[in-house]
């Protein structure tokens, strides 16, 4: 059965699903959604996720929103990407909660505020709380990965797939991967992954390049 997932390139959010999809060999579709012409506001998406934002999985009569329900779902039927255990796997959790708490919120609004959002309307101070809360939560991930390759266990998992969602895109949010060397490295790790593609290679940009 064919899975649709509803995105763009441009979401963090939607690059945690498409790359946990991807990595796991599923078969599945990027359905475009044009996010900056107010796509999301539409009734018809709002139909299909009142909250209005991407990503959303569907496949036959699931639908799925939230990019850590859906890579939830990848775990469950695949069997991959999740841990070895049941440990690793509430450890998965751990980070990615972690993740959107921390670096996602904070990295997705921050990039969104330097580079789409128009110049008038761009706060300088709120910027600069945003770049803050974003390092603090860098410098957490930057100790644990200096300890180690993986974020949880001796592979790749949907731990480190989260926390990786923002870091791959190349607009400016203040993150420079030369300051945070085993980030950089564990970057590299991921996209050596068999499978591994950028957020725009996998999903259509909604800004021309």
């Amino acid at each position: 059965m064919t899975i649709d997932l509803h995105c763009f390139g441009e979401s963090g959010n939607a690059y945690k699903a498409a790359l946990a999809l991807e990595l796991a060999g599923l078969d599945w579709k990027p359905v475009f959604v044009d996010f900056f012409n107010g796509a999301t506001r539409t009734p018809e998406f709002r139909a299909l996720n009142p909250m209005g934002e991407v990503p959303v999985m569907v496949t036959g009569d699931v639908v799925l929103t939230q990019s850590g329900t859906i890579q939830d779902w990848v775990i469950e039927q695949t069997g991959k990407l999740g841990g070895e255990n049941r440990a690793e796997r509430r450890e998965v959790w751990r980070w990615v909660l972690f993740d959107n708490h921390k670096i996602s919120s904070t990295a997705g609004t921050l990039r969104f505020n330097m580079n789409f959002l128009p110049e008038a309307k761009r706060n300088a101070d709120v910027n600069a709380f945003l770049a803050m809360r974003l390092a603090s939560g860098l410098k957490v991930l930057e100790a644990e990965l200096s300890t180690r390759d993986w974020l949880v266990g001796n592979g790749i998992t949907c731990a480190d797939i989260s926390c990786c969602g923002y870091l791959y895109m190349p607009e400016s949010f203040t993150f420079d991967r030369a300051d945070y060397p085993a980030i950089d490295a564990w970057l590299d790790r991921i996209s050596a992954t068999p499978g591994w593609k950028h957020p725009y290679d996998l999903m259509q940009r909604g800004v021309a390049g």
